[in-house]
């Protein structure tokens, strides 16, 4: 996390210093994180190990390593800074311009969605704004992640949470490479399936997720069969391409390889309607100027 001009001006950048060193194990690397010189930062260092009375860091031309009292110290002050950093970064967004860091978790193919028509959008229209987006296959606390939102399927937001419906949502897709295709004649209908050789999908609760395709109204799961499961979409993107087999995955994440030519789709006209993603945040939390201002461009649009 790098290093705030308020933390700096309150006197905590001889803890911060110590922290970075800790966690990058070298002096040059945490005062490049830092935005510090190498001088500076040793220091700042030397000074927190005069006041404390301990020595920190055993140093050596090569290398760098916390002594056992500099382990029990970072251990105890690096996640309290932490909570300052992020306060402080979070009363400093309440004005009225959007600034500071917006967190925002999201799974794998929510954000391949967001990422170009929203997110794109949004850091062109607020550059004093660092958005930072991490990826969950299960549903986390967005509170306790220390995170500012979430992006999830409509159904899977907690009731206690504010959701807003993003204009767009998940759009999956059943691919297979040419070459696959090639041996084995394309599916007709989702019952054909029997007869391929499919990339099986496992949910973050380890359950087996079962495809979802649409005839004439009614819904059909199809529980594929195959040698190889996975948990991630951009591992199945790349078993597809590999031609190990079909492939559901989000048309986000499969759209490159189709254009290229190195995916083809198949039961097109049996996939079901999108389903609805949402931007989700506490209830009961006030609500940064970054925030805010995305949940204006998504009630706008998107951009």
């Amino acid at each position: 996390m790098p290093i705030s001009r308020t933390i700096q001006n309150s006197g905590f950048t001889e803890i911060r210093a110590a922290i970075s060193v800790a966690e990058h194990r070298s002096f040059r690397a945490a005062a490049d994180a830092l935005g510090m010189s190498p001088t500076a930062l040793s220091s700042n260092v030397r000074a927190l190990e005069d006041r404390l009375g301990i020595r920190l860091f055993n140093r050596t031309t090569r290398s760098v390593s916390l002594t056992s009292a500099g382990e029990e110290f970072i251990a105890s002050v690096a996640p309290s800074l932490a909570s300052i950093e992020r306060a402080m970064e979070a009363a400093g967004s309440h004005g009225t311009r959007p600034s500071g860091t917006l967190r925002i978790n999201s799974s794998v193919t929510g954000a391949h969605e967001i990422l170009t028509p929203l997110i794109l959008t949004y850091l062109q229209r607020y550059p004093a704004v660092q958005v930072e987006v991490t990826t969950e296959s299960r549903l986390v606390d967005v509170v306790l992640d220390g995170c500012d939102a979430g992006i999830r399927l409509a159904e899977s937001v907690p009731a206690e949470m504010v959701a807003v419906p993003l204009p767009f949502g998940l759009d999956f897709c059943v691919v297979g490479a040419p070459a696959y295709l090639a041996d084995h004649p394309p599916p007709n209908s989702p019952l054909d399936l029997k007869d391929h050789r499919c990339v099986r999908s496992k949910a973050a609760n380890g359950s087996i997720y079962h495809w979802e395709f649409e005839n004439h109204g009614e819904a059909l799961e199809i529980d594929v069969s195959g040698g190889l499961t996975l948990d991630e979409q951009s591992l199945m993107l790349k078993a597809a391409i590999a031609g190990m087999g079909l492939a559901y995955i989000s048309r986000a994440i499969a759209a490159e390889a189709i254009a290229a030519g190195k995916l083809v789709t198949v039961l097109e006209n049996y996939l079901p309607r999108q389903s609805r993603l949402c931007l989700y945040y506490p209830r009961n939390r006030n609500t940064s100027a970054a925030l805010r201002a995305l949940i204006e461009l998504i009630r706008g649009g998107g951009g």
